[in-house]
């Protein structure tokens, strides 16, 4: 008897404590969220309540800490008061009527201001794009600053890593950051660090999950940048990570798979708007204020070797917009003739899919640049969830051949405007990442990246409707299933 009432009242305790989650995550969830990514996980909740809550509260903030965003809050106000009366060179004439509009956008949501007098080189070639970057490294003067998402010490970027001793020898300062959680997992972690000791860089981990130290966040939460800043006269971005184009791991190089990337080298002015970042960075993970030689010194800029207009976008959880997407979204719509985007992961929220659908209803030519293989299961099937809705809205789907991952971030629209950087065209990327956009006008420079599509057209081949709809039922459930998980933001 004694038994039966303990149960008893155990499993009204379970029934009382099930309906209080319920009741609380209906008025807790919801607040400040998409509607989208509150139902994902009010359905989580509900199904699988207790691992749902469980779930919520290790990654269901996708906000910085408050102390985070108070430094980036006031790193924005700077930036905003220190170049409110510059000019940034001599800007190109004859602007889309639209234009001014983004660039005031992009700058009311904390970008850089937009700068002219700028040459920018593209470099799609992946062992390239490292040698380029060392070459440009051993011409240092005063200093290095390197952010990239993976940094690794291995046989590909043996030219990169000696470039930096090389620097550290003549006594330039080097500095590094790179994002714990993803290096932490590839070969080669503590010999990476070690090697950077070594050499005399100061290095640190960006967004580190170190509870035991006092260092804790969202564990999703990425560091997703990729640049490089050497001196004031030259600077990188763009989606390649410092490592072997198999990221070193055995399943990757089981599977003959291999990273395809794009990187761009600036010189003039827009290179200050890129340490920007990098100091704004270094500051948020060290409270570390650089000394007169390398502060975001906004007069100390020179022409550079073109005449291109450039504009920096920061974008992540410190801000309260999510930047890159509404840069994006702005884009889209103002296109009139084409959209060429590549994102190796490719999962919209409502508004891009309906950006891009509206703009072949309008007669817009889209086309869009993904990877046959992915390496990524959950990612890679939400993804090809939304390929029939964009096939039968007239979009034109490119599948670069296998065993390569177009890992390329990048868009055009019409002949006028280009946008490249570490951002995907995701939800992860719009919400939980910090990412950086180059926002480049310039027919020359929108060329090259056409060129640079054309070269992954040829490499590609289209996916038709028709051979989409012979899909198994397996591959559209997973993929469905895959999709609902996306909105978990």
């Amino acid at each position: 008897m004694d038994i039966t009432i303990d149960l008893s009242w155990w499993a009204l305790f379970v029934v009382l404590v099930d309906i209080v989650i319920r009741v609380i995550a209906i008025i807790v969830v919801p607040r400040n969220r998409k509607p989208t990514s509150a139902m994902a996980w009010l359905l989580a909740i509900y199904f699988i309540p207790f691992f749902g809550v469980f779930l919520f509260l290790l990654i269901g903030n996708p906000r910085l800490p408050r102390k985070r965003r108070r430094k980036q809050q006031r790193i924005n106000d700077y930036i905003r008061t220190a170049s409110a009366n510059l000019k940034f060179g001599t800007l190109r004439p004859d602007a889309p009527v639209w234009f001014d509009s983004m660039v005031a956008l992009n700058t009311r949501l904390g970008a850089m201001p937009l700068a002219g007098d700028n040459g920018a080189h593209l470099i799609a070639d992946y062992q390239e794009s490292l040698d380029t970057m060392a070459d440009a490294i051993r011409g240092a003067k005063r200093y290095v600053h390197v952010e990239f998402y993976i940094l690794s010490a291995d046989a590909a970027t043996e030219n990169f890593f000696s470039a930096m001793e090389e620097a550290r020898a003549r006594g330039v300062t080097v500095r590094v950051l790179m994002d714990h959680w993803a290096n932490r997992g590839k070969p080669g972690y503590k010999q990476t660090q070690r090697r950077l000791t070594a050499m005399g860089a100061e290095w640190h981990l960006m967004l580190p999950v170190q509870p035991l130290r006092g260092k804790y966040q969202r564990p999703d939460l990425r560091n997703h940048r990729k640049l490089l800043v050497v001196d004031n006269r030259v600077a990188f971005v763009g989606s390649q990570n410092v490592i072997d184009s198999s990221y070193n791991l055995k399943k990757n190089i089981r599977r003959g798979l291999h990273w395809v990337d794009l990187m761009v080298r600036l010189d003039g002015p827009i290179v200050a708007s890129v340490n920007a970042i990098f100091l704004a960075d270094w500051y948020s993970e060290t409270d570390e204020v650089l000394d007169e030689g390398t502060q975001i010194n906004l007069d100390d800029v020179v022409s550079g070797s073109g005449d291109l207009d450039c504009q920096i976008v920061p974008s992540g959880p410190g801000f309260d917009a999510e930047n890159n997407l509404r840069l994006f979204l702005g884009l889209l719509y103002y296109a009139q003739r084409n959209i060429s985007v590549v994102s190796p992961y490719f999962v919209p929220d409502e508004a891009l899919l309906y950006a891009l659908t509206t703009a072949r209803l309008r007669g817009v030519d889209v086309e869009l640049f993904v990877s046959e293989e992915g390496d990524q299961a959950v990612v890679y099937h939400a993804q090809r969830s939304y390929y029939e809705v964009l096939l039968k809205a007239g979009v034109r789907i490119w599948m670069y051949r296998k065993p390569y991952i177009l890992h390329t971030k990048c868009f055009t629209i019409d002949d006028e405007v280009a946008v490249l950087g570490s951002s995907n065209m995701d939800m992860r990327s719009f919400g939980l990442n910090m990412e950086v956009s180059l926002m480049v006008r310039g027919e020359e420079f929108v060329q090259e990246m056409q060129d640079v599509a054309d070269m992954y057209r040829s490499l590609s081949r289209e996916l038709t409707l028709e051979e989409w709809q012979q899909q198994p039922l397996r591959s559209t459930v997973l993929d469905n299933l895959a999709r609902l998980t996306s909105a978990l933001q």
